[in-house]
């Protein structure tokens, strides 16, 4: 067995984030509570925890030009699934914090990214690599 990555996040609203991550996103839920829900993110496990009124404290740095919401997460994905990701947020009607676009063209680690928001304010990135050897290259 692969080794699965752990996320927990706090969420304003468990049933908008059903909506999202589940409708808009695609990932199967699997166990939840009244306080939680569990959900598989291409295969790892992220778990929306109820915490209204939680502040999201994010910061913005810069990266080749473009300002970067701290803290965020995802997933890197294959180039094909990477597109095939954007194009159905685009039909979704999702609003991009970064629009899909090639970062470090032409340099060492070009890869593609894309940002934006779930409904509770939670910074997500999904990125590709045309060449995943590039993922952790200096």
């Amino acid at each position: 067995m692969k080794n699965l990555f752990h996320l927990a996040f706090p969420v304003k609203n468990l049933e908008e984030s059903r909506r999202f991550y589940g409708g808009i996103l695609g990932c199967e839920e699997g166990r939840s509570s009244d306080s939680w829900v569990d959900f598989n993110l291409f295969g790892h496990q992220i778990v929306a925890h109820l915490a209204p009124g939680a502040e999201n404290v994010v910061h913005k740095n810069e990266v080749d030009a473009d300002h970067v919401p701290v803290p965020h997460f995802g997933i890197v994905l294959p180039m094909d699934e990477f597109e095939a990701l954007a194009e159905r947020l685009k039909n979704k009607g999702v609003s991009f914090v970064i629009e899909p676009k090639i970062r470090f063209k032409g340099e060492t680690g070009e890869q593609a990214t894309m940002f934006f928001l779930d409904p509770s304010g939670n910074a997500l990135e999904f990125k590709a690599f045309a060449d995943f050897s590039q993922v952790f290259a200096k």
